[in-house]
This record gives structure tokens, sequence and C-alpha cells, in this order.
């Protein structure tokens, strides 16, 4: 197996070269595990094409199947926009949305139902972001931090310097696009940096919330509807503290897990099992045995500390380095709100495209769409 270049980002389905971030046995194909006496066997039947079980504080992996895999991510991408952005703008600032800044979202995406012209607090974007899998409360988000490109951008140092090697960031929202990637060991180091910031492990701990609705024509009164996080998990396996599912066509199912038992705090990530129902099947499996095998298995490798500032290795990711953006301006009225409807789906679902379209001229959208031939799943 011929390494890659210093930096270089594989092609989806490459495994991690020999020497892999983390320890050389997580640079191996197949299930790495080291058990001691005493420690329990891993669950049967897994599916998942990688997965990998952590040690939140330690750093510690459990035990790990092609960690290193590059896979398309889906919106577990989101982790790592959130771990970016978040920090930046004040929960209780509101924002007017502009036109331009629901245009272009990919066909079919999950949505949380932002509409334009209407004013939202930060707090109410992030709950679309992390309960709905919006992407169009990330598409907002970015404009508000500069663009979407400039955020690509910062995604990308911001993975760099998390040391995710095997991450290249294409799109914010996680959307199918060409050459967009992660693994499971990257998604755990995006994870385990994200919940460090107590915002960010409020809201992918959020299980339901009113998101703000439309102006009554009759009344002029704002409106507000449920919104539910799609984490099937969340509220269901003991000590579950988030973080973030996903799927779409090219990333099947993906699923990133945190929970906390006695005093520790596991992570396990799982990339595209046999279907929808396995990723979590197997998130909860997982988990059962790493609270059971702690202690009792030797590590397989580490999840690596973030650099030093200034210290990230540029992986080559295209778009023009730049400094943060101003402050967004704050708008005094009050918090805003969207004119669309709530609807299940599955684990990345929102209102669903249908929904957005009643809203944004279809003209607009069609020629933003042109190029998108990969869908999520429907509901």
């Amino acid at each position: 197996m011929l390494l890659a270049a210093p930096g270089a980002v594989a092609a989806p389905g490459e495994p991690a070269p020999p020497t892999a971030i983390g320890g050389d046995r997580l640079g191996r194909s197949g299930v790495q595990v080291s058990p001691l006496a005493g420690a329990p066997a891993l669950p049967r039947d897994l599916t998942g094409q990688s997965w990998i079980v952590s040690d939140a504080a330690s750093g510690e992996v459990l035990a790990a199947n092609n960690p290193h895999l590059r896979l398309a991510p889906a919106s577990t991408l989101k982790i790592l926009f959130a771990d970016t952005v978040l920090p930046k703008f004040d929960r209780n600032a509101v924002h007017k949305v502009a036109d331009e800044e629901i245009l272009g979202i990919g066909a079919g995406s999950s949505l949380v139902g932002i509409k334009e012209n209407l004013e939202y607090r930060v707090e109410d974007l992030w709950r679309g972001v992390f309960l709905s899998s919006g992407n169009d409360a990330v598409h907002v988000l970015a404009h508000m931090n500069g663009g979407i490109r400039q955020t690509v951008t910062e995604m990308q140092a911001r993975a760099d310097a998390l040391q995710a090697r095997d991450t290249k960031v294409v799109s914010p929202d996680g959307y199918d696009m060409d050459g967009q990637v992660s693994s499971a060991y990257d998604l755990t180091l995006f994870a385990r940096a994200g919940l460090r910031n107590p915002d960010f492990r409020m809201y992918c701990a959020t299980r339901s919330a009113m998101f703000p609705g439309a102006v009554d024509r009759n009344t002029g009164q704002r409106g507000s509807f449920g919104i539910a996080n799609t984490d099937r998990l969340l509220g269901k396996y003991p000590g579950l503290i988030g973080v973030k599912n996903g799927t779409t066509t090219n990333a099947g199912s993906t699923f990133v897990g945190a929970a906390e038992r006695n005093g520790r705090t596991l992570l396990v990530t799982v990339m595209h099992p046999a279907s929808y129902q396995r990723v979590y099947d197997e998130t909860a499996e997982l988990l059962d045995w790493g609270f059971s095998a702690a202690g009792k298995v030797q590590p397989v490798g580490r999840l690596v500390d973030e650099l030093p500032a200034g210290a990230a290795e540029p992986t080559g990711q295209a778009g023009e380095a730049s400094g943060l953006p101003a402050p967004p301006h704050a708008s005094p009225s009050a918090p805003a709100a969207s004119a669309a409807s709530t609807a299940s789906g599955d684990g990345d679902d929102g209102i669903g495209v249908a929904g957005w379209l009643a809203v944004v001229a279809v003209g607009a959208v069609v020629g933003a769409w042109a190029l998108v031939v990969l869908r999520r799943r429907p509901a």
C-alpha cells in the first residue's frame, strides 16, 4: 500500500496508510482489539464498514474497525461545522434572513423550515441544525460567518488543527458532494472537541423544542411549531449525551454517539452499516461493550490532541484563507420564525424539499440544483 503525500486526502473508500494518525494499528484493515483476562467479546454481526469505540477523557481507543476508511459523512459533518462556527455568535443575537441565504440548498435536503425576510435568534438556528439537521439553518449561519466558501475553508482549517487528516470539506452541511469524505476516527475527533463547548453539548442533547413560525396575516402574531431531535437513541439509551446522525444516498447511515456512565464518557462512531436501523443498534451494542470492556482491554490507539495554534498542516482544500468575519448586525426585534411545517423522516430528514420549494421561487432554485444528482432518502 502506498503512503499518501503529506496532507493529501484520499478518494472515498480508500483506507488509511499503514502509519496512521493515532497509532499503527488504526491503519490496519479489519477489527483491532486487545482483550485482557475477563474482557467481554465484541458484539457479533456488526455490519458497519467502519467504526470506533474510544474514551472521551483519556483518548484511548478501545476497539476499532477500519477507523481511517474515507467515506461520505452525511450530516455528521455538521459536527465539524458547529465546532467551527458555534463559538462565534451570541446565542441571543438576532439575524434577519436574506433571500440569497437559503438559495442553492441541495435537492432533497433536510430542512427545519426557515423563511426569508424573517428574523431568527442564533439559538433557534442552532436548534434547527442539531435537532432537524436543517441544511437551511446551516446555510444561514454560514452566510453570517462570511459565506459558504469562507466557512468551508475555516472548517477545513479546523479539521487540520484537530489532525483530522481523512477529512475533505466541500459543503458545510454534509450534503453529498464529489470528493467530500471523512472517517470514523475524524468524526470522533470532531465530537470530542465539540463536547468541550457547553452550548454544543446542550444543543446536541436537546430532544425537542419549539421553532419560530410565520406571521399570521390576520393577527400579525408570530406562531411556532415543534421540532424533535432525529437522533433515535436520545432519551432511549441510558446516559446518552448526543451527538449527531446522518443519512444520504451516498453515505448510507452514519452516527456519532456519546454516552456517560459511572463518570466515564465513551464515544462511538459507526459508518455505513447494512441498514438505517443498524446504525443505532450497532452504536448501542458498541457502547454497551465499551462500558463493560473499560479496564479489561489494552488500547489499540488513541485520539490525538489538537495541534497548537498555527501548527496545523493544511490539506490543500480549495478556498482562500481569511480571518474571522465582523460580528453580525443584531436586530433589536423579537425572535424570528419560519413558515414551514414539521415532518418526520429518517435519521436526517427535516421538512424535506417540498416544504422549502413552497416558499422559494422555483426558478431561482432549479439552476442551483442542476448539477446535483444525489438525493437524500425520502421520509
